[in-house]
């Protein structure tokens, strides 16, 4: 099962419309090519999917959509370690995994 997860933009970075985000306590970075027209800024929460930010969201509508997630237990575990492990970096692709700045 593919799922969306919200993620806070914690920096934007200086190339290639990509971002750091922390998601699950882990921060990586994300591609914000998609929703760069909205004005996406340090604080900001997005949904990703597979590296990409897919649209920007409010924090009341992060925090309900984690609470929603962890109740999908496996799926939510499944989803978490996937972010975890995306080895890729650089713009194509899924991002890399970028732990404890």
């Amino acid at each position: 099962m593919c799922l969306g997860i919200p993620g806070e933009v914690v920096e934007i970075l200086d190339h290639d419309h990509l971002a750091r985000v922390e998601v699950a306590g882990v921060r990586r970075t994300v591609n914000i090519g998609l929703v760069a027209d909205e004005g996406v800024h340090p604080g900001d929460w997005v949904l990703l999917h597979v590296g990409f930010a897919m649209a920007v969201i409010d924090e009341e509508e992060a925090q309900l959509a984690l609470a929603s997630l962890q109740m999908m237990g496996q799926a939510y575990s499944d989803e978490v370690d996937a972010v975890r492990s995306s080895p890729v970096e650089g713009g194509f692709g899924p991002p890399n995994l970028v732990g404890g700045d």
